[in-house]
């Protein structure tokens, strides 16, 4: 029989310095935990502090465990209501067109140009105003040499092509401007597919290349244009670019095959793979200018061998 002098020698609880552990399970009481400033030592400080964050952690978990599911019902009208929840915030809607038929100037033209006007809009402090076509020159003319208005700069003039309206696709934009005044108007006007407008060059000179650019890459006619001819594309290039339904990637279309050079299946393939890492400008003379050297046999890019 073992003497009772082997046995272990238990600490006493209230040696200084020694801690009394706590059950194997679970985390240990906070009174079992000296703080991390007593004289413990090094090793018995430590532990203090791995505990203490061990127990730390156990309280959030537990506080975790004490809230209610998602799909817990709401709380009845007599329990104590919980934290209010933040209010979410609305997306802010952007400016939107206004009605500018109260317009003093829309009202003023309205008043002169009786059936003209067919509607007007104001966005972000724009006055736009929709006019019949057959009497846009006759408005023009009245606006710029109005004392009152003095709209004497025609600062822009383009089209907008909107393919989902069968009845007008086209509209032309004109961006009027009055020096003395700092003010600025637009014009609208809708044209159908193959209707012209008259041209407002005898109004401002300065319409002169801009209508031939809208006539060049949207397909208007100016009726009264003293040189309507393409500005941009050659003259038999078949369609207009700034249409929706114009291709964006390259093809090849009747001017080329007209006018260019044909190309052998090497000198195909060096443009394409050229084409292909964007290595080249795609226009016309710079394609007639890459098929002219592949032709007399000198090297593009030297490195790509």
């Amino acid at each position: 029989m073992p003497d009772e002098k082997d046995k272990p020698e238990q600490p006493a609880a209230d040696a200084p310095g020694v801690v009394v552990p706590a059950e194997t399970s679970g985390t240990p009481p906070p009174s079992a935990i000296p703080d991390a400033g007593e004289a413990a030592g090094a090793d018995a400080e430590k532990a203090a502090m791995v505990e203490q964050a061990k127990s730390r952690v156990a309280a959030v978990k537990d506080s975790l465990a004490q809230k209610p599911p998602a799909d817990a019902k709401a709380p009845s009208p007599g329990a104590p209501a919980g934290a209010p929840k933040p209010p979410v915030k609305k997306k802010e809607e952007g400016p939107k067109p206004v009605d500018a038929s109260n317009d003093p100037l829309v009202k003023k033209l309205k008043t002169k140009f009786d059936g003209a006007i067919l509607e007007a809009s104001t966005f972000l402090n724009q006055t736009s105003i929709n006019v019949s076509r057959d009497r846009i020159v006759e408005l023009c003319t009245f606006l710029r040499d109005s004392e009152e208005l003095r709209f004497n700069y025609l600062s822009d003039l383009t089209c907008v092509h909107y393919p989902m309206r069968a009845d007008a696709p086209l509209e032309v934009v004109y961006n009027l401007y009055s020096i003395p005044r700092n003010e600025r108007l637009r014009l609208k006007v809708s044209l159908a597919e193959g209707a012209s407008v008259e041209s407002v060059t005898g109004v401002w000179p300065t319409a002169n290349w801009m209508e031939r650019e809208v006539f060049d890459l949207f397909g208007v006619t100016f009726t009264n244009h003293p040189d309507l001819r393409r500005i941009l594309l050659p003259p038999d290039w078949e369609g207009h670019p700034l249409r929706k339904e114009y291709p964006l990637e390259f093809i090849e279309n009747a001017w080329t095959q007209r006018h260019l050079p044909e190309m052998t299946d090497v000198q195909r393939e060096q443009l394409d793979q050229r084409r292909a890492y964007g290595l080249e400008i795609l226009s016309v003379p710079q394609e007639r200018m890459m098929r002219e050297i592949l032709q007399n046999g000198k090297e593009v890019m030297p490195k790509d061998k």
